[in-house]
């Protein structure tokens, strides 16, 4: 530190030379250092400015991609390559905080070297021959301090000019600078506490001048308040006075520099400040959502999770496993566990962390199958000590987050099931089925995809077991069993998913203008996710139709799916629905080209057009965002050719869907006979 300390030094010197006061010395070297240093402040001032100014958009990609780290992570660090925001830039001054705080120390305790200008060898001298005859530690921080009140008390050296020691003063006002508070008491104990007003005073006006901390939450800024002052106490008390003199100026200083940075760049001329408040919302909407699902229990829940727990890891020899993220996702499993129920004896272990899932229902039907109520927090252990031969599920990414594979059992067989029929490399990340042991794929197109991703990436081989879709054949069977009458007028149903830029935020006055009062009975159904994370939002878009069609309805109950099915064409836009809604009733899509849902950018690397963007054209008719002018034409074409199109469609869910109609047969059969096979070696480990 003493020869990085040198630069400052010079500039402690000059400081003294033309003031030849030590207390105002510091004072000066202290603005001087905020004027050097100023070009590094404003930069980081500037960045931290660009980084308001993208917040909006970093908010927006934490909400859409909400759980998923990795991918939060690429389209970050994507978004600051693109706005040219540096991440670490705002450590800086906190760096250079410190840095000058440790040269500043340097200097105080030794005035001899910096203050003086003394070489070296006489600094030695002088402090050699007084620390040998009064018996001081000459590694002591502050022995140049100590040598200096000593030779002002009289001390003298032979040979050796001290006059300019003597006339070094070392007091401002009624503080002896070379004092530590703690240790002198008195009125040297104000130092501390104005070191630590001076702090406080920095952190409430930075709460409002400075762009990032006036953006902090409440907690984080009371956090952020106590440290500064805890730190300025500190400093305060147990240095020399004239390291809290310096602190304190240095404070003090901070606050008019913060001034002249938002005058040069004033940070509400960058930053769109209702936006942000939005992103925030959305952001907050989502975390709350997923924090009162994961984690809060009522105590009734909680008394039933505590049971279920213990009844689960009571069961010895578990065979086979269904855990499901929810209520809604025994339908995926539906056709699969209702084979095994009627053709097989194994016992089925259902897992669930919904606690109102219809499972439970069931499991008083059915002697075979039991199920488990499961909150998300437990589930973490429940699945490290987990002990089956199969374990099926719906939730990608396996071992990449919470949920592991069993550090009890490493030979269970973990088989993914798809909940949607869409391709598997654009809507999914590159890792999403790297850990699983089994894939229970739709059709061909989803083998041919998994199978050169594998290769591309070099990811394990897995087990593709070609099935076809049970959610799809529950949809077909629903539909048949309804009995829809003929609509009078068509009924178009809009149907958007709820990623960012759908129909709803992009282009649905578009689409009423070309439809309304033409003849059809048009119903807005949002998603349900949209409603859940943008209910303000969807209320002011509601209000802004509410009476003014006849013609025009919204649907925000999502308990009854009969729209769905009763409908004669679906507009959409990425929704994996309206393509499951296609090949159930075979009735065509319209769908809007918004941006895609594309959660791996390097999908393209595989050179497999995904099949949701071929059949687009396919099974319906396509129209990008800014050229809808022809959509009602094509609407009353396609509505006159309805017959035409089924066979399409039909033709169609023959090429994609495997097996349809007999996917729980052939994923039964495979888990039985994948049981079977796990017996028998079982039985050959144990004669061997």
């Amino acid at each position: 530190m003493e020869y990085i300390s040198i630069p400052f030094g010079y500039v402690m010197k000059f400081c003294y030379s033309i003031l030849s006061n030590y207390g105002l010395s510091i004072i000066l070297f202290t603005f001087f250092t905020k004027v050097i240093l100023f070009p590094v402040s404003l930069w980081t001032h500037k960045n931290s400015v660009n980084l308001l100014r993208i917040q909006p958009q970093i908010n927006f990609i934490k909400a859409k991609y909400f759980g998923n780290k990795d991918r939060i992570s690429d389209e970050e660090m994507a978004l600051y390559k693109k706005e040219k925001y540096h991440p670490f830039a705002n450590l800086i001054p906190m760096f250079l905080q410190i840095f000058l705080l440790m040269c500043v120390i340097e200097i105080i305790y030794k005035p001899l070297t910096f203050v003086l200008s003394m070489d070296k060898g006489t600094v030695d001298i002088i402090v050699n021959t007084i620390a040998d005859a009064l018996n001081l530690d000459k590694q002591s921080n502050s022995i140049q301090l100590s040598v200096i009140q000593e030779i002002k008390n009289g001390f003298t050296i032979n040979g050796v000019d001290l006059s300019s020691i003597k006339s070094l003063d070392l007091k401002f006002l009624c503080f002896d600078l070379s004092a530590v508070p703690s240790k002198s008491k008195g009125i040297m104990l104000l130092v501390p506490l104005l070191a630590g007003l001076s702090s406080l005073a920095l952190c409430l006006f930075q709460n409002k001048m400075n762009p990032l901390q006036a953006e902090q939450a409440k907690l984080e800024k009371l956090l952020t308040n106590v440290l500064s002052v805890g730190i300025s106490l500190f400093l305060g008390g147990f240095v020399p006075v004239g390291i809290g003199l310096y602190w304190i100026f240095s404070n003090l200083f901070t606050m008019l520099q913060q001034v002249i940075l938002n005058i040069v760049i004033k940070p509400s001329k960058y930053v769109d400040y209702k936006l942000l408040q939005e992103s925030r919302d959305a952001l907050e909407s989502v975390s709350s959502a997923s924090k009162s699902r994961r984690f809060k229990l009522t105590p009734e829940e909680k008394k039933k999770e505590k049971q279920d727990y213990k009844r689960f890891f009571s069961v010895a020899n578990k065979h086979l496993v269904f855990y499901s993220e929810n209520g809604g996702f025994y339908k995926y499993f539906k056709k699969t566990i209702e084979y095994l129920l009627e053709n097989s004896n194994v016992i089925i272990h259902y897992v669930t962390s919904d606690y109102n899932d219809s499972v439970f229902e069931l499991e008083k039907k059915h002697k075979n199958l039991r199920a488990y109520f499961i909150g998300e927090k437990k589930l973490i252990s429940l699945f490290m000590k987990l002990d089956a031969d199969i374990v099926v599920m719906t939730m990608p990414d396996l071992d990449n987050y919470h949920l592991k594979r069993s550090y009890v059992r490493n030979d269970i067989e973990y088989i993914y099931m798809f909940h949607g029929a869409l391709s598997v490399h654009m809507v999914n990340g590159i890792n999403y089925f790297t850990n699983y042991d089994t894939v229970f794929c739709v059709g061909d197109y989803q083998i041919d995809e998994l199978r050169k991703q594998e290769e591309i990436y070099n990811q394990k081989h897995k087990k593709l077991v070609k099935c076809g879709y049970g959610q799809l054949e529950n949809l077909y069977e629903r539909y048949c069993e309804m009995n829809i009458r003929k609509n009078e007028k068509p009924k178009i149903l809009i149907a958007p998913s709820w990623q960012e830029d759908n129909i709803l935020d992009s282009c649905l006055d578009k689409i009423i203008g070309e439809l309304v009062g033409k003849g059809f009975n048009i119903v807005v159904r949002p998603h349900p996710e949209y409603k859940k994370r943008y209910s303000q939002r969807l209320e002011a878009i509601v209000n802004r139709y509410s009476g003014k069609y006849n013609d025009l309805n919204f649907e925000l109950d999502f308990s009854d799916n009969s729209s769905l099915y009763n409908s004669d064409i679906i507009i959409s836009d990425w929704s994996g629905a309206a393509i499951e809604f296609s090949f159930a009733t075979l009735k065509p899509c319209v769908f809007i080209n918004t941006p895609a849902k594309v959660y791996n950018p390097e999908y393209t690397r595989l050179g497999i057009e995904p099949m949701e963007i071929t059949m687009r054209d396919v099974i319906g008719k396509s129209f990008d965002v800014d050229k809808l002018d022809g959509l009602l034409n094509s609407i009353e074409k396609i509505l006159e050719n309805l017959d035409y199109y089924s066979k399409i469609i039909l033709d169609t869910r023959d090429k994609y869907i495997a097996n349809f109609g007999k996917s729980g047969e052939i994923s039964g059969r495979y888990i039985i006979n994948a049981l079977i096979e796990k017996q028998r070696k079982s039985k050959e480990n144990i004669n061997d």
